[in-house]
């Protein structure tokens, strides 16, 4: 089980160009996105969002700006990862349903403390977890053969007037996900690990 994480790991590559028409069937599509909800969340608020764009016009609206990258038409799924920056104020008591009423009430005021009046931990929080729940997808994704390409390469302010992105919300970044097709170009190369591991302090 290790060997196929890590195997998994090793392999993922951005997939640039999609078979256009491969689709995934519903019920994988679900198990994917329920797999990637499994990212951590900060006391599990559970602010990411994942719109999956189906209609044609709306992909081909945000193709439009997005530098004409061709996986967002001819992806099977293209997921927008999104995160409520005020997901802390929504009912937070729902984050913590399951726990024993003590603990519940612990939490809700823990998390009111820790966002409230304070919208750059908010943004913050919600990237770092839009960012995890980013590679959750992909690895879920791969789990069940399909290819996947994270992306950005696009207008940020055109995309959410295009999705008709809530104003507590941010635009993190696309998911594209579907059957890779063509030669994948080589391997740009890693750099030494001594130029990006460290211990104890730089």
């Amino acid at each position: 089980m290790m060997n196929e994480i890590l195997d998994t790991m090793f392999a993922r590559r951005a997939t640039k160009r999609f078979d256009a028409h491969h689709t995934i069937p519903d019920e994988t599509l679900t198990a994917i996105l329920r797999a990637a909800r499994t990212a951590p969340t900060a006391f599990n608020i559970q602010n990411w969002r994942f719109l999956v764009v189906r209609d044609p016009a709306v992909r081909a609206a945000i193709k439009a700006v997005a530098w004409h990258q061709p996986q967002i038409e001819e992806c099977s799924a293209l997921v927008v990862l999104c995160a409520d920056m005020h997901a802390y104020a929504k009912d937070p008591g729902r984050y913590w349903k399951d726990a024993p009423e003590a603990m519940r009430e612990k939490y809700i005021g823990m998390i009111t403390q820790y966002y409230e009046n304070n919208p750059t931990m908010q943004r913050d929080e919600a990237f770092r977890s839009a960012g995890m729940a980013a590679y959750a997808l992909m690895m879920a994704a791969s789990a069940h053969g399909y290819d996947t390409c994270p992306m950005d390469g696009f207008d940020f302010e055109q995309v959410a007037e295009i999705i008709r992105l809530p104003k507590d919300h941010a635009l993190v970044m696309f998911v594209a996900i579907g059957k890779g097709t063509g030669d994948l170009p080589p391997h740009g190369g890693r750099i030494p690990d001594i130029d990006v591991i460290a211990f104890d302090r730089f």
